[in-house]
């Protein structure tokens, strides 16, 4: 009798969820949005570096960047230049307007309105894949606002810890009438307690200017050193 107990606790819990119209995917995020908000929460600061690449094979256009990043209580950054070179049109309009942008949704409201969340975006469960080595729940993922900062495409959920592991997809709005696709992949790997950012590689096809490849990488983590 004992052994019926784990099943009866089972199809209680099951009934329970049904009873509140709570579906897997909807439990699942709802997870994904909890731990997010408990890790960014003990997460006081840390400091990183990030590497810029951009090319243009049709132009010939070739340019990098990298800069060191202090993350601060609240979703502050700041970011310092260490090196650069290349195309000096690239690093003024592209990697400068990339850091301004990561700046500005990293705090207050256009950090949660740019979160991959139940409030922002649709969510439907597709299976189960590996990422990184480590077992995943996969979603589809559809933005429920015209925020031009949101994606259509799929995310990656880590099994154990109900972190974003990967991204892939296309932004919900096209940039401009010269994009004609624009297709990325982030990764993202765990550092400590933490699932922070690996990489990002986004392939771009520019009317008249053909395909251009960014790739940004992350690397050289600190977690919340001389945090109080």
């Amino acid at each position: 009798m004992m052994r019926l107990v784990p099943a009866i606790l089972a199809a209680a819990t099951i009934l329970a969820a049904a009873d509140l119209g709570e579906s897997p995917v909807a439990q699942l995020t709802a997870r994904m949005a909890q731990m997010d908000r408990e890790r960014l929460k003990s997460l006081d600061r840390y400091t990183g570096t990030q590497h810029y690449v951009l090319n243009n094979k049709r132009f010939k256009t070739h340019a990098e960047m990298t800069v060191r990043v202090a993350y601060g209580s609240g979703g502050k950054k700041e970011f310092q230049v260490l090196s650069e070179s290349g195309s000096e049109w690239v690093r003024k309009y592209v990697f400068r307007k990339l850091i301004r942008a990561e700046q500005e949704n990293a705090q207050g409201a256009a950090h949660r309105e740019t979160r991959i969340s139940p409030e922002n975006y649709n969510f439907q469960l597709i299976g189960m894949e590996t990422a990184n080595g480590r077992p995943c729940y996969l979603l589809d993922a559809t933005p429920r606002t015209r925020n031009k900062y949101l994606f259509r495409g799929r995310v990656w959920v880590d099994a154990e810890d109900a972190a974003v592991a990967r991204v892939e997809g296309s932004p919900a709005q096209s940039p401009s009438l010269w994009t004609a696709g624009v297709h990325f992949v982030q990764q993202y790997k765990k550092v400590g307690p933490y699932w922070l950012a690996a990489s990002n590689i986004s392939q771009t096809d520019v009317r008249i200017f053909g395909s251009t490849e960014l790739k940004v990488e992350y690397s050289d983590y600190v977690i919340n050193a001389g945090a109080h």
